[in-house]
């Protein structure tokens, strides 16, 4: 603050302050004219309602003395008359330089342990997943949710679920986060024609035990073999190699009802991961792994780890 305007809040402080002690010393004695009836003669509806003077209440004269010399005070001991910086030297600039200090400090034993620790381990690093679950909602929530369990609108997938569309190792995962992927899922419209489009439809849902209808899901089944066991496998259990998903575990990228899957078989479906290494370090890809991984999700990266 350069003088001037140090000056001008000076002369502002100073005359309120003045203007607040005078009226403290004439308001008691100040003599009010007053009729008879000890009235000042403003009346309202019709002289029903007169207008009394009454002294101030002792509660609001003993309040209003502790604010001002309270108020005093704070101007001695900190910062705001001018650019009088207070007896105790406190800033906000100062306090939050110290805060930020505090925090880095606790971060900087977080980030250690992140470097030293493999994902598994820190999917059981309460302290770390604290900032993994920031870097998720700053990051990764507005397409998979807060809660990390997907978007079916844009075909998000759910996180959480122990289900892995490329695969649920440490290191496919990383990859995930780190490159990105690029999902398709062909329109068959055209080629299987639309009573061959419902009857696959209900095929696919009766491969996860979802309801169906029987006959067209019988009829459907050679040509799912025929059409799509090449990306999603004779079983319907998925290509991670590809990212055909698996149709058998209930899961749906962009949801599961029966118009779902006839609209993915028919038209399509895209989406795509981007790759996060432009904006994320490792260290931060590392934790957003672990915090996916610790979900109780982490049965195919231990049984990765354990081979």
């Amino acid at each position: 603050m350069n003088d001037f305007w140090s000056g001008w809040v000076m002369a502002l402080i100073i005359l309120n302050y003045v203007a607040i002690l005078l009226l403290f010393i004439w308001a008691p004695g100040a003599k009010i004219p007053v009729g008879e009836d000890g009235t000042t003669g403003h009346t309202w509806a019709n002289g029903l309602i007169r207008e009394a003077v009454n002294r101030l209440p002792m509660w609001w004269l003993v309040l209003s003395t502790v604010a001002f010399i309270a108020a005093f005070i704070y101007l001695v001991r900190y910062p705001g008359f001018g650019s009088y910086e207070g007896t105790l030297g406190w800033s906000s600039v100062q306090q939050l330089k110290e805060e930020e200090a505090a925090i880095n400090q606790r971060l900087s034993q977080v980030w250690a342990r992140v470097e030293s620790s493999d994902v598994l381990e820190l999917s059981q690093d309460k302290p770390a997943l604290k900032v993994a679950q920031r870097l998720f909602e700053d990051n990764c929530a507005a397409c998979h949710g807060m809660d990390g369990k997907g978007v079916s609108a844009i075909g998000a997938p759910n996180l959480v679920n122990n289900v892995w569309q490329y695969g649920g190792s440490v290191d496919e995962i990383l990859s995930s986060i780190t490159n990105g992927r690029k999902g398709l899922m062909p329109p068959l419209g055209k080629a299987l024609g639309y009573g061959n489009v419902k009857n696959v439809a209900n095929y696919a849902l009766s491969l996860s035990g979802a309801s169906h209808e029987a006959g067209p899901a019988a009829a459907g089944k050679p040509v799912f073999e025929q059409q799509c066991a090449a990306c999603h496998g004779i079983d319907g259990t998925g290509n991670k190699l590809l990212g055909a998903p698996n149709l058998t575990t209930g899961s749906w990228k962009f949801g599961g009802t029966y118009r779902d899957i006839v609209t993915a078989i028919e038209y399509g479906r895209t989406a795509e991961m981007p790759a996060w290494k432009d904006r994320l370090n490792e260290s931060e890809i590392k934790l957003l792994a672990a915090w996916v991984l610790s979900h109780d999700n982490d049965e195919e990266a231990r049984s990765h780890e354990d081979s």
